[in-house]
């Protein structure tokens, strides 16, 4: 019954669309002999007239009556409760249909011509295009929302939208047909349109990569640009117009899938750009009109200046400027227009641009991290969240958090949620939004493997990163030949007198202090501090940490470990090894065995030690196929730089329990960003623009 109902509603508002249109027709019947209107006329505009003459209308008074027509078709629509793209393209074809019908009908009737020549002149009626749009994009604004989701919308209208950039491109290479409606309405502007025909395509295709990612400020771009690129094309040829008018109907229609927020700061800082933009353009113009002073025929003024700038600005003097000699004219309008263009593009780049990102750390947001991962940080890599260079995300309840921070757009997330196991995974889809919103790819590195079924819940993917060496300080023994090279360190070292002791930071007096930190700045000379993962940014920026010293026969430190104390999982964790270059081989070494004596004594169960990359694929006895042996060369080659096979080498040598970590991501195409920006985080690589490290 529902059904019959529904079918009876639309038989109904079917016939009150046609009527609706038929009326427009008598409407320009009776708006015709108005004197006076504004406006060319447009042809064949009243199909059953088709005396020479008659047959035109006004174009003010054409666009008038199908405007008002157009939003009583959307009315129609919205009584209906239509959705959206249906309705704007079933109104776009079936009024356009009509429109063509009836004109080539009339054509054929009248003019008394063959058939075919007859519906071609319909086709080319400009009376048809314009009454088709108009309906088409009252029904994309008018009609309902459709509540079920398509995913993949976004993402399928992105390539649509780069597909019309390309022709756009392609459009400004193909020669100018003079017949068009654009072309008789504002012959003056038919070099602005031939020049900005490239920029605008190229523009259309970077706009493509925001829609993808469901931007808001993607579409009102792309609403706009394909708005241009529609008359740019009309200039050239009334049908390479339809494709992009209907691309941004059909955008119209599916707004509602383009929600992601922009930066709210962006606007304001944008229109700073602009005037700055704006500053430099015009002072550049009156600077080299100046200069040029001579080669105009009108005397230097600030008017004039402003003229000629914005003419060429405008790409109006191309071709040259009628005030100015050829010599200084051929180049003129040519620079300030690059200029300008430039200038589009940085503020597009920047309004399309992900959310800016500022490290953030309230007092009381660090103390509460400081408690989840006193009580919750059962992983060796849970108190790295504490470094100063990272910012916190908690559950709407403060009871579970997560660290990152943001470096080219990317979300680095460092290790695994902290808190409850129970609300790991909502505090995940809860930051995985808030990064969505923001346009932020989304990358977790130092997944322990025994969390991925959370991220593969989250629809998130897993790829292997390298193994955590892991001490089990009860089973940890010098005793037998394979541990042997450690045993002959720590002999070597006590037999030269070094002493070790382990203090907490509390207990290391300012001299001491003064020690420490000096060995850690010869050590590190001129490079920077590396780490994000799994090391400290400050020594003492915890109190919850050991330092295990290396004293000489001089009684001075010579080198120390540091770890950070993981009390929920009685554990500790390494955070760096600095040493001065004239300690002996094996100190190192021997400072670890220090360390499993110390956690031994104070009821410690394990030590982790450095995290060694991609160690299945270095390790000499491991099986490998042959990309894997490609792979583990490519990754030694490496080693002078990122000291990949010395942290393997070192941590083989205490046979340790190896745990596997892993970087998680969303979409496989992010993943060459996400290693760029993960070096950048780790300090790898330098401070560049794309992948400098937002700082505040």
């Amino acid at each position: 019954m529902a059904r019959a109902g529904r079918i009876a509603v639309l038989f109904v508002a079917a016939l009150a669309a046609l009527a609706t249109v038929t009326a427009a027709y008598g409407w320009l019947y009776l708006v015709r002999p108005w004197p006076g209107m504004p406006g060319p006329l447009i042809g064949d505009a009243l199909p059953l007239d088709e005396l020479p003459g008659h047959a035109g209308v006004p174009l003010s008074a054409f666009l008038a009556v199908w405007i008002v027509t157009a939003l009583l078709l959307g009315l129609v629509v919205r009584v209906t409760r239509s959705e959206r793209l249906t309705a704007g393209v079933l109104l776009a074809l079936g009024v356009g249909g009509w429109a063509y019908l009836l004109t080539a009908t009339s054509i054929l009737v009248v003019r008394q011509i063959p058939a075919e020549d007859a519906f071609r002149a319909g086709a080319e009626a400009r009376a048809v295009y314009i009454p088709a749009l108009l309906a088409g994009f009252a029904g994309a604004l008018m009609g309902r929302v459709q509540v079920r989701s398509r995913p993949r919308a976004p993402v399928v209208l992105a390539w649509f939208v780069a597909a019309a950039g390309l022709l756009t491109l392609l459009d400004a290479l193909l020669p100018e047909y003079s017949g068009t409606l654009l072309g008789h309405l504002a012959p003056s502007a038919r070099p602005l349109a031939r020049g900005l025909a490239g920029p605008l395509g190229l523009a259309l295709v970077y706009v493509a990569f925001g829609l993808a990612r469901r931007r808001r400020n993607a579409w009102r771009l792309a609403v706009g640009l394909l708005g241009g690129a529609t008359a740019l094309h009309v200039l050239h040829s009334d049908y390479s117009a339809v494709p992009t008018a209907l691309l941004a109907l059909v955008l119209v229609s599916r707004r509602q899938d383009f929600q992601a927020p922009g930066d709210p700061e962006a606007g304001p800082r944008l229109l700073v750009r602009a005037a700055i933009f704006a500053a430099c353009i015009y002072g550049y113009g009156a600077l080299a009109l100046w200069v040029n002073r001579f080669g105009a025929d009108q005397p230097l003024t600030v008017g004039f200046c402003l003229r000629e700038t914005t003419r060429a600005l405008l790409g109006l003097s191309l071709a040259g400027s009628p005030h100015l000699v050829e010599g200084v004219g051929s180049w003129f309008g040519v620079s300030v227009l690059v200029l300008g263009l430039a200038a589009a593009a940085l503020l597009v780049h920047g309004w399309l641009a992900p959310w800016r990102f500022r490290v953030r750390q309230v007092a009381q947001e660090r103390q509460r991290a400081r408690e989840l991962v006193e009580r919750w940080g059962s992983d060796t890599l849970a108190p790295f969240v504490l470094r100063a260079d990272k910012s916190y995300f908690f559950d709407e309840k403060e009871r579970a958090v997560l660290a990152y921070t943001v470096v080219g757009g990317v979300a680095i997330v460092s290790g695994d949620p902290i808190g409850p196991p129970e609300l790991l995974s909502a505090v995940l889809q809860r930051f995985l939004v808030f990064a969505r919103e923001r346009d932020w790819r989304v990358a977790v590195l130092g997944v322990s493997e025994h969390w991925l079924p959370l991220y593969r819940d989250c629809g998130l993917h897993a790829l292997y990163h390298g193994d955590e060496a892991v001490l089990d300080v009860e089973d940890f023994s010098l005793e037998g030949r394979p541990i042997r090279k450690v045993r002959q360190s720590v002999h070597r070292l006590e037999r030269a007198r070094y002493a070790a002791c382990a203090l907490r930071p509390g207990e290391i007096d300012l001299s001491l202090r003064a020690e420490l930190e000096g060995v850690a700045r010869a050590w590190r000379g001129a490079e920077p501090e590396r780490g994000f993962t799994m090391a400290l940014d400050e020594l003492f920026r915890v109190e919850d940490a050991v330092f295990v010293i290396g004293a000489g026969p001089d009684r001075r430190a010579k080198g120390f470990l540091h770890f950070a104390v993981c009390p929920a999982a009685r554990a500790l964790s390494l955070s760096s090894m600095p040493r001065l270059r004239e300690t002996p081989n094996g100190f190192n070494e021997w400072l670890v065995c220090e360390a499993v004596r110390w956690a031994r004594l104070n009821g410690l169960e394990r030590i982790s030690l450095n995290f060694s990359p991609f160690a299945a694929l270095l390790a000499p006895e491991a099986e490998l196929s042959a990309l894997q042996r490609f792979q583990a060369h490519a990754l030694r080659a490496l080693k002078g730089h990122f000291q990949l096979d010395n942290l393997l080498l070192f941590n083989r040598k205490f046979f340790p329990s190896w745990e596997r970590r892993f970087v998680v991501y969303e979409r496989r195409r992010d993943l060459p960003r996400i290693g760029i920006a993960a070096l950048a985080a780790e300090a790898y690589l330098p401070s560049l623009p794309f992948v400098r490290r937002a700082s505040g």
